[in-house]
């Protein structure tokens, strides 16, 4: 009997931790069932996190571009039609069609955390602008009281359009806008079609010494503004080496330099016959070598220290140092044109 009560009593003992076991085994299954959703809801907070955390950064080293190819070219160029006009054409088709228009993109896209390629895309298409006007005012007319041709009034037009346009400006409207993109095109395929017509006769364009003199005085009081903005930024954060706002400045004037190099050797084509006639050849080439050296300047991290320190370099100085420097050549040439 003893040992039947024994028996029983390790039973009872053995039945009671079982249920004990059991019991707490249901709560933790409980327990879990109830932190699944919140635990998966974690997980899905964590991976969102971590793509918004490489979108940006991989996406911008995706798309940063700052193309200052100095060898850029308009390709083959018909008889009779300007070079430096297919090379206006052919910067936006590179820079909109073929590439990635940067200045104009929401905050979504991870090319608007650029800063560099947006505002060398901005200075590079200030130059195309400005030698658009030239086109329209002195070149592209037989006097300056003659008709503005067609084409190119089409082209300033499109060319002045702000390039920070979206699909979408809802500053001023919530419907659908033209882009940037879509003015820039078409302003390219406007010159493109003066182009043409002028292979075939039916444009204008004025391989005349004054002519040229005109559009040279024309993009040296252009640099003279830039140049101008280099001084005040100088001025206003020298002595600083990590600035947001110099290298701003830096690269919408490096882009300003670029398009005006290329669009100056192109021209140099063009009035080939003018600069020969005027003996300028060592002249224009002294001039464009210049204009490439400023373009070309492509430090690692722009700094804006003072001019004279020691160990801090001041990009902005030497950058203004080049742009002058081509600026007083340019100045030169056109009054040799002069005489």
């Amino acid at each position: 009997m003893p040992d039947f009560e024994a028996f029983t009593g390790r039973a009872r003992a053995a039945f009671s931790a079982a249920r004990e076991r059991i019991s707490l085994k249901d709560g933790i299954g409980r327990l879990n069932r109830g932190a699944g959703p919140w635990r998966a809801v974690k997980w899905v907070a964590a991976i969102v996190a971590a793509l918004v955390l490489l979108y940006y950064p991989i996406g911008m080293a995706t798309f940063h571009k700052i193309d200052d190819n100095p060898d850029f070219g308009p390709g083959e160029v018909a008889a009779g039609q300007s070079r430096a006009v297919a090379q206006a054409a052919a910067l936006i088709q590179r820079e909109v069609a073929d590439g990635h228009w940067i200045p104009n993109d929401p905050f979504f896209f991870p090319t608007a955390a650029l800063d560099n390629m947006p505002n060398f895309q901005t200075g590079l298409f200030a130059a195309l602008s400005r030698f658009a006007v030239e086109l329209s005012d002195q070149l592209g007319r037989t006097r300056g009281s003659s008709q503005v041709d067609p084409d190119l009034e089409k082209a300033v037009g499109l060319l002045k359009y702000p390039g920070n346009v979206w699909i979408f400006n809802l500053s001023t409207s919530l419907m659908p806008t033209a882009s940037s993109e879509s003015q820039y095109l078409a302003a390219r395929r406007a010159l493109v079609s003066y182009n043409e017509r002028l292979g075939t006769g039916k444009a204008v364009f004025e391989r005349r010494a004054d002519n040229l003199i005109a559009t040279l005085d024309r993009i040296g009081n252009d640099m003279g503004s830039a140049s101008a903005l280099l001084d005040r930024r100088i001025e206003d954060g020298g002595g600083v080496i990590f600035d947001r706002t110099s290298d701003d400045v830096f690269y919408q004037t490096k882009g300003r330099l670029y398009g005006y190099y290329l669009i100056l050797r192109e021209l140099g084509h063009d009035f080939a016959p003018v600069i020969k006639d005027k003996e300028l050849t060592s002249a224009w080439d002294q001039m464009l070598s210049s204009f490439r050296l400023a373009a070309t300047l492509d430090p690692l991290m722009v700094s804006n220290c003072a001019p004279d320190a020691q160990v801090c370099p001041s990009h902005l100085a030497a950058q203004g140092f080049y742009l002058l420097r081509s600026r007083t050549q340019l100045q030169e040439v056109a009054n040799i044109l002069l005489k």
